[in-house]
């Protein structure tokens, strides 16, 4: 049976975007609300944290050593050496209600990025994005309520995504040279035992692991979108998984919560982790050097 310790009672308002830096052996990731990054050393559980002028939807690593980042409506280049922060695109053509979301550096070396309503209820207003180094941004779907769940196959040759409203998980064939897509198709329709799909990951089997927050778990399913297994999770509301060598990391959620629940889950907003039984996909890195 599955275990998860906590590693840091960060208690973020929406922990997400974790992020693996092997050639620094921190798992860093961020809090949404909170407008920071925060980075946690594995081998002697050293801590930093970063603040934004704005919302921190995701990032990723850069090659240069910086970190691309999803603010609410444009994506920055920000150095953790000298604090930083460059604006690496203009605003993205979205509804003022809208912000941007999950986001990952694909195997094409660009960052893919997308959008979610925060009306009530949410509005299919949403769309995802590529992010070329040189800060042009192309379109590349639309129609999503809230844009979630971005990972590569192990290969780069499949993107996988998900609409967390709609609770679908869809997949496209993609040229990692390019970043092109095609063949879309729909994987796996969610039921409530298996919870609204959020952030994901994939590991070097090609399974795809999907927190699923509304259900207290995280999902495993195969490339065709079977469900393999559903790991219980120590406090509602995971929201992303991601594999740091031997162990899997998962952040999750305190913002809405009641009283009730904050007071029984006090950890809720924190870092967990567990043994993995299998290694992660390669993390890509933006290629801005």
């Amino acid at each position: 049976m599955t275990t998860f310790e906590l590693a840091w009672d960060s208690r973020c308002g929406v922990a997400e975007s974790p992020v693996w830096d092997a050639s620094t052996r921190r798992l860093l990731f961020c809090d949404i609300p909170g407008r920071r990054i925060n980075a946690l050393s594995v081998d002697d559980g050293a801590r930093a944290s970063w603040d934004f002028p704005d919302v921190v939807g995701s990032f990723g690593l850069c090659l240069s050593g910086r970190f691309v980042v999803a603010q609410r409506h444009h994506v920055v280049l920000f150095d953790p050496r000298t604090k930083a922060i460059e604006n690496l695109t203009d605003p993205v053509d979205e509804p003022p209600t809208n912000r941007l979301n999950d986001g990952k550096v694909g195997p094409d070396g660009c960052f893919w990025v997308g959008s979610m309503d925060e009306n009530t209820p949410r509005q299919k207003t949403g769309a995802l994005y590529r992010v070329t180094p040189k800060g042009d941004i192309e379109r590349k779907a639309e129609g999503y309520a809230v844009s979630n769940g971005l990972a590569w196959s192990p290969d780069g040759r499949v993107m996988y995504h998900s609409d967390s409203t709609a609770g679908i998980i869809e997949a496209w064939d993609f040229d990692a040279r390019t970043g092109g897509l095609a063949n879309h198709r729909v994987l796996a329709t969610l039921t409530n035992d298996e919870g609204r799909p959020d952030g994901a990951a994939v590991d070097v089997e090609g399974t795809y692991w999907s927190a699923g927050p509304s259900a207290g778990c995280v999902n495993r399913f195969s490339p065709s979108g079977a469900l393999l297994s559903k790991l219980p999770f120590p406090v509602p509301g995971p929201t992303m998984p991601c594999f740091a060598e031997r162990h899997l990391y998962v952040t999750s959620l305190r913002e809405g919560r009641s009283p009730e629940a904050l007071q029984q889950h006090p950890t809720l907003g924190g870092l967990f982790r567990t043994e993995a039984p299998v290694l992660g996909a390669p993390v890509g890195l933006f290629a801005d050097a």
